[in-house]
């Protein structure tokens, strides 16, 4: 018995090491993406400005041309624009953070790789902090968030893989993660330890992984309405003739289009959403289980289906014509928004059957 505490201990200390060394090299790279960003190359506004312009000609343009052949009437093509979600802008994808350059795109591969090296190491805390206790890794908010940031930045990297236009959100990412390893590490930490009875259920390997998937995944396509806001901002000045700043210029010129980043987030969050669906009836069969009743209105199941509302209202809204652009993707920011109050707030804040904060 003495043996197996002692292999434990010598996990839990393996996990925490694992975690340090991913959060140092997660920093690294942290520092490569910047460099990313100021070595390579700084587009002009005049690139986005004429495809504006150009768009607007175009709109202009007759939609049917008729030209005579002998007896026939031959019917031109006329061109199609394809326009943003907002109805208004035709506009190119930026050519991304290194711009295209050599030197910015040794700086953005750096950072891709060493990304990928403090998830590797971030994976073997998570997976030594299961072994350390022989159960899954996510018994609490400590385990949940290093489980959680592990999985956002494996998400990312399987979109690189997939040759998605993704290098932009890998400053933001590494960030973020930082930040919350950085709570995870300090202010949610807990002893690798035993399950409370009513989690040592195998629903806690089904329900749980998959809502750290969805928040992983929900927080990419938070990530994409964000840098939509931004972009859309940054078009909508140039279309008014307005001339930005040499900053705004510089980091906004080499992103996505905002057509573009309007159509990822919803991508993310729609492919997504079938499986938060399946959290919640999963919760409710492990509630059932465990307690004897299905849905008893506690916090987390409020919020987990106020969440769940808030992302129907989204894609419902991004469907229709009147709802694209701008208003969903401030839908999408309050419906992760929602997540994010399910995990922090209801954990911290308020009394349940779900209280298993460990902190």
């Amino acid at each position: 018995m003495q043996l197996a505490t002692a292999a434990n201990e010598s996990l839990a200390h393996l996990s925490n090491n694992l975690i340090y060394a991913s959060m140092a090299v997660y920093t690294i790279a942290f520092f490569a993406h910047i460099a990313e960003w100021i070595f390579g190359s700084r587009s002009k506004v005049a690139r986005t400005a004429a495809a504006l312009t150009q768009s607007g000609t175009q709109a202009a343009a007759p939609a049917v041309q008729v030209r005579g052949r002998g007896t026939t009437a031959v019917l031109d093509k006329p061109q199609v624009v394809t326009r943003s979600a907002a109805g208004t802008r035709d506009v190119p994808d930026g050519p991304g953070a290194a711009g295209g350059t050599v030197q910015g795109d040794l700086y953005g591969r750096i950072a891709v790789s060493l990304t990928t090296l403090g998830f590797l190491l971030a994976a073997g805390g998570v997976v030594a902090r299961a072994m350390s206790v022989q159960r899954a890794p996510w018994g609490n908010m400590y385990e949940f968030s290093i489980t959680f940031s592990t999985v956002a930045v494996g998400a990312y990297l399987l979109l690189l893989v997939l040759k998605k236009n993704v290098r932009w959100l890998g400053l933001f990412l590494v960030t973020t993660v930082l930040l919350d390893l950085g709570i995870a590490t300090t202010v949610l930490y807990t002893d690798s330890d035993q399950l409370v009875p009513a989690l040592k259920s195998y629903w806690l390997l089904i329900h749980v992984s998959t809502a750290i998937i969805c928040g992983a995944v929900f927080y990419i396509g938070a990530a994409g309405a964000v840098m939509y806001l931004f972009r859309d901002s940054y078009e909508a000045k140039l279309a008014r003739g307005e001339q930005p700043g040499k900053f705004a210029t510089s980091v906004w010129e080499r992103f996505p289009s905002a057509a573009s980043l309007d159509k990822f987030s919803y991508r993310i969050n729609a492919a997504v959403f079938p499986l938060w669906t399946f959290t919640i009836i999963a919760g409710a069969i492990w509630a059932g289980d465990a307690w004897g009743r299905y849905w008893g209105w506690d916090p987390k199941e409020v919020w987990s289906f106020v969440t769940w509302v808030a992302y129907a209202c989204y894609l419902h809204a991004r469907a229709t014509a009147g709802w694209k652009g701008r208003k969903a993707a401030y839908l999408a920011l309050f419906a992760f928004a929602c997540w994010i109050w399910n995990y922090y707030g209801v954990n911290i804040l308020l009394t349940g059957k779900h209280s298993y904060a460990g902190v």
